[in-house]
Order: C-alpha cells, then sequence, then structure tokens
C-alpha cells in the first residue's frame, strides 16, 4: 500500500487539488462551534484538507505514510504544521489529546484489524467533549461491487487497491462503540477541481462524553 501511494505521489504530485474537501469545510465550522483549538488528520496527504483549519488558527497535526507528501506539505506550510511520517496503524505517535479528529477517504482503505485500531486509537486520543469526523465510501457508490472480491463489501479495484465499502450496519458496527453521533450519506466529489462525478460517502461523526 505504502509503495502504491509513493507511486502515485510521484507521478502526479497535487493529483487532487488544492481546493479542500466539503467534508472538510463542515468538520471546520464543526470544531469551530464546539471551542476546539487543536485537530489531528490521519491521512494527512499533502494537506488540502488542512488548509481550512490553518487558516482559520487552528493548531493541525497529521499523520501520513508518503514521505513524498509529507515534503510537499512542508513546502506549503514550513513548520506551521506538524507531519509524522507513518501508517495510521501505527498510531499512536504522541501523547496528545486533540479537540477534533478529521479523517477522510482512508479508514476505507483498511482490512477490518486496522480500521478496528484506527477508530479505538482516533478516539483514545480525543478530548473529552471533541468530535471525530470520519469520511467513508459508501455500498451505494457506483464504484460497490466492481473488481474482485476480496472479502464482504470489500474489493480490489483494477487500480491495485483495496476498498471496503459501508453500510449502516457496518458503520454501527464499527463506531457504535465510540460515540456515534450521526452518520449520514452524502454526494461529493473527492476532486473538487475536477470534473468528475460526485461519489457517495457516509460522513461520520462521533464524540466523546465529557465525563470520559
Amino acid at each position: 500500500m505504502a509503495e502504491f501511494w509513493e507511486s502515485s505521489f510521484q507521478e502526479k504530485q497535487t493529483m487532487w487539488g488544492f481546493r479542500p474537501a466539503a467534508s472538510a469545510l463542515e468538520a471546520l465550522h464543526l470544531f469551530q462551534r464546539s471551542g476546539g483549538k487543536h485537530v489531528l488528520i490521519p491521512g494527512f496527504g499533502y494537506g488540502r484538507n488542512a488548509s481550512p483549519f490553518t487558516e482559520h488558527g487552528f493548531k493541525v497535526t497529521g499523520i501520513e505514510i508518503s514521505e513524498t507528501a509529507i515534503a510537499l506539505a512542508k513546502k506549503r506550510f514550513g513548520d506551521t504544521v506538524n507531519v509524522y511520517h507513518g501508517a495510521v496503524s501505527a498510531m499512536p505517535f504522541d501523547q496528545e489529546l486533540y479537540d477534533g479528529i478529521f479523517c477522510y477517504a482512508l479508514i476505507h482503505l483498511l482490512n477490518s484489524k486496522d480500521r478496528a485500531k484506527l477508530v479505538r486509537d482516533c478516539y483514545h486520543q480525543l478530548k473529552p467533549g471533541g468530535y471525530m469526523v470520519f469520511v467513508a465510501i459508501s455500498k451505494e457508490d457506483a464504484a460497490y461491487g466492481q473488481g474482485e472480491k476480496v472479502s464482504k463489501d470489500r474489493f480490489l479495484t483494477r487500480h491495485g487497491v483495496t476498498l471496503f465499502f459501508y453500510d449502516a450496519a457496518s458503520v454501527e458496527k464499527e463506531f457504535g462503540a465510540y460515540g456515534l453521533v450521526e452518520a449520514t450519506q452524502i454526494q461529493e466529489s473527492a476532486t473538487p477541481t475536477a470534473n468528475r462525478p460526485s461519489q457517495c460517502f457516509w460522513r461520520v461523526l462521533c464524540r466523546k462524553e465529557e465525563d470520559q
């Protein structure tokens, strides 16, 4: 997986453009309303979804497996953003508790064990009263069922990427024990600067209770 993303960045670099996803802007407003100041972004990439937070005074920490992506982020953000180099499966990278966590289009790339660990690790690093937002591909997306079936709702695409597609039951199963507030299916383009059709995602919102 690491080799795939590294080669993709080397070939296309800023392939997703610099406009943040609509979900990142919604997460910004949520974190602002809740009084957040420090945000963790697992799957940081080169930082396009970090910009709304940095531009509004948030401290941002990222986790990213691609050294090429980190180098691109460094050129853009300098020392204002701290990005740990490594896989999210190696969390935690620090002992910080974060006001908000935003994880976009990452969790569905992982196997069931690593998905469970990511949700658990993020929740453990969330401050009481804080929110975490995950955006994950839905079974309602047109790509569902395409490619080689690996396991239930998990397919190997022609691009060599394995995707797990969520439905309401799997959202409840994987997030239900971690402060699940709501889960909404949304239509959103993963590449806002490109003329590509929207994809169907789940936007999963969790909150850690104040007394935890």
